[in-house]
C-alpha cells in the first residue's frame, strides 16, 4: 500500500509562488522580511534584538530550524560591528536554550555558510543556522528519496519557539 505524505503548505514554493515581502533594490531576502511590515507570525520572526533578530527558517531541515541573523545585510562575519557581532552569539545562545525548551532534542545543530560556495542559500546576509536533532533523524525517506517529511507546520513551530523564547 501507498503511504501519502500531505505538506500543502509547500505548494506556493513549488509553484514558484514569490508574493513574499517585496525587495526593494539594494535590500537583501530577510532585510525585506524583517521590513516588511507584515506580523512576527507571518514573517515567522521568533525575536527581535536592537541588532540581530531570528526566524524560522521558511525550508526547514527539521521542525524548529531557526536562523539568527544581523538586522543588517552583511555578508562576511568579519564585517559585523563588535555590537551586532556579540548579540548574535547572544542570540544564538538564546536560541539554542528555546529549542531544547521546545523540543527536548537529543543535540542541535549550528552552523554558518558564508558564501555561496560554502553552501549558503542567501550569501548576501550572513545567518546561523540553529536546529534541533534527534537520533535516528534521518530515515529511510531522507536516504531513498531526498525527501523530508516534515511533522509540524512552520506556525505551529513559531507559536512553540515564541513560548519557549527567554532571551
Amino acid at each position: 500500500m501507498v503511504e501519502h505524505i500531505w505538506a500543502g503548505w509547500r505548494m506556493p514554493y513549488i509553484q514558484g509562488d514569490s508574493s513574499g515581502p517585496a525587495r526593494p533594490d539594494g535590500t537583501t531576502l530577510f532585510e525585506a522580511i524583517l521590513d516588511s511590515g507584515m506580523p512576527d507570525d507571518q514573517t515567522h520572526i521568533v525575536w527581535r534584538g536592537e541588532t540581530c533578530f531570528a526566524l524560522l527558517n521558511a525550508y526547514p531541515y527539521t521542525s524548529g530550524h531557526l536562523m539568527v541573523l544581523p538586522k543588517r545585510g552583511v555578508a562576511e562575519l568579519e564585517d559585523l560591528t563588535d555590537i551586532e557581532h556579540r548579540e548574535l552569539w547572544e542570540g544564538v545562545r538564546a536560541a539554542t536554550r528555546a529549542i531544547k525548551a521546545a523540543y527536548s532534542p537529543a543535540g542541535i545543530n549550528i552552523g554558518v555558510n558564508l558564501g555561496r560556495g560554502a553552501g549558503a542559500g542567501v550569501p548576501d546576509h550572513l545567518h546561523v543556522h540553529v536546529l534541533p536533532r534527534w537520533e535516528g533523524d534521518t530515515n529511510f525517506m531522507t536516504a531513498v528519496a531526498d525527501v523530508r517529511v516534515m511533522p509540524e507546520a512552520l506556525r505551529d513551530s513559531w507559536q512553540r519557539i515564541v513560548e519557549s523564547w527567554s532571551g
